[in-house]
């Protein structure tokens, strides 16, 4: 198997399909993801991309919006860099063949319409149409049930890294540059709206490589997930709320202005919760407008035995995004030589305490092709081979071992929401800290035992990055964006 590529990039979302695209049809590019191409986030965003296209629009709102939803702990290079290029790459898109809608919508957090859809799935459909492309590009592989495990890094210099594959091999893979896209990490939480892949594995792996990682304390709820019995749970957009939904407790009253940034929205609902039943309701507009504009999200809560257009739709906050991550300039550059990170992975300083609605689509566009960009023109790499052999590791896993491990990662995702989510307090910071040490140091005796598998790597890095959110949200003493202290 060929080990040697131009570039690597790990995660096949919309961050790590742009960057591939973007560095062109002249080096080798080798994309890894730990299952199928399409699980990622990117797939599951209902949401639109925000972008400065309309001539009532100006970019000073825009950035102030984004400021102002970050709570002023953005950097405001990155978010200005955002918002002036919106239109660039909202243009790019459509040229890879994405058709979004021609009238923009109203979110929360922003003065006017500037939400651009296609239909209520919007990301699925970025997804569907950038993959098509890398599929159709020779230069690019996509190597399927490939789990990165760690970076290959000398004297902070990346070299390269360890893939763990499907027949459980880890196998060295080298490049010149190294591109982290392998999103977030919100089943670390209970509740959350992330699909199962997103186990925080590039915050861990980076961690582990002496790269820098900032603001992990800030992580988004989104206030309204479908209220399900099992995670990851079914999002109803923000789009709902900015075309007239209304929340309403058991009374059918209204309670709360719906627009307002979701880190207050989630806390008004997560407290309305404790005397109430929370719903969503837009019995009071027009059926045909609502299936024509929501027909993915009709038809899915029809199987869930809601119609949209008539029920009170039962709602839940539920971890949706990480602000923080893999800290990087305005080219994606990392403390590491030769790492890039793009996307939810990485904390490009645009989001601040808290993302202002539908602005990951057009980050992961605008810093995957500015470090696609960027690697393109600058990367020449001195670095030569190195000989690793490539271990096939026998499992000694018992079902003893294989059930300790559910419910080791049952337990870090209840701790998570439980002490370190919606609404924090100091001394349950502090015992979901020792929680956490103690299940790291279970984890790798099981690991000594029982060898490397997918499953442990996962919970290992869950563990990992469930410590590294906890002591953020302890050293952060006073209240911030979506960091709040009771």
């Amino acid at each position: 198997m060929k080990n040697n590529f131009d570039y690597i990039i790990i995660g096949s979302g919309i961050a790590g399909l742009t960057t591939a695209l973007t560095l062109g049809n002249s080096d080798s590019i080798a994309i890894f993801t730990k299952k199928n191409s399409s699980d990622s986030a990117t797939n599951l965003a209902q949401g639109g991309m925000a972008a400065m296209i309309d001539e009532g629009d100006r970019a000073d709102w825009h950035i102030e919006d984004t400021m102002k939803a970050g709570d002023y702990h953005n950097k405001k290079k990155a978010v200005s860099l955002l918002v002036k290029n919106s239109r660039e790459a909202l243009n790019w898109l459509e040229n890879q063949g994405v058709l979004f809608d021609t009238k923009p919508s109203l979110e929360g957090g922003h003065q006017i319409p500037r939400i651009f859809h296609t239909t209520d799935f919007t990301g699925k459909d970025i997804e569907k149409t950038l993959l098509k492309k890398v599929c159709e590009n020779r230069k690019i592989e996509v190597f399927k049930n490939s789990l990165a495990i760690n970076l290959i890094v000398k004297n902070n210099i990346c070299q390269g890294v360890f893939i763990l594959t499907k027949d459980n091999k880890i196998t060295p893979f080298f490049a010149k540059s190294v591109i982290l896209a392998t999103g977030g990490s919100g089943q670390v939480y209970q509740w959350t709206t992330n699909p199962e892949v997103a186990t925080g594995d590039g915050i861990a792996i980076a961690s582990r490589s002496g790269a820098k990682i900032s603001d992990l304390e800030f992580i988004q709820f989104h206030p309204t997930a479908f209220k399900g019995s099992a995670s990851p749970l079914f999002l109803l957009s923000e789009r709902l709320r900015g075309e007239g939904a209304k929340l309403v407790d058991e009374k059918g009253e209204r309670f709360v202005d719906e627009l307002l940034p979701r880190d207050e929205l989630t806390r008004i609902i997560f407290e309305k919760q404790k005397t109430s039943e929370v719903f969503l309701t837009m019995a009071h507009l027009d059926k045909k407008e609502i299936i024509k504009k929501f027909p993915n999200i009709y038809n899915k809560l029809i199987k869930y035995g809601y119609d949209l257009t008539k029920d009170n739709v039962p709602v839940t906050p539920a971890a949706h995004y990480q602000c923080g991550g893999v800290v990087t300039d305005l080219d994606g550059r990392t403390s590491v030589k030769n790492l890039f990170a793009v996307g939810e992975v990485a904390r490009t300083g645009v989001h601040g305490a808290n993302r202002l609605a539908s602005n990951s689509l057009l980050e992961a566009v605008v810093f995957g092709r500015r470090a696609g960009e960027y690697i393109k023109k600058y990367q020449i790499s001195n670095i030569k081979n190195q000989k690793f052999q490539v271990k096939s590791r026998k499992l000694n896993f018992s079902s003893k071992d294989i059930v300790q491990i559910k419910n080791i990662k049952t337990k870090i995702q209840k701790t998570m929401w439980e002490k370190v989510g919606i609404i924090r307090r100091k001394n349950e910071l502090k015992e979901a800290l020792k929680t956490f040490k103690s299940i790291k140091k279970q984890l790798e005796k099981i690991k000594e035992k029982t060898g490397t598998s997918l499953q442990l790597i996962e919970v290992l890095n869950l563990a990992e990055v469930a410590f590294a959110i906890t002591q953020a949200a302890l050293n952060r003493h006073k209240s911030l964006g979506a960091h709040y202290l009771n």
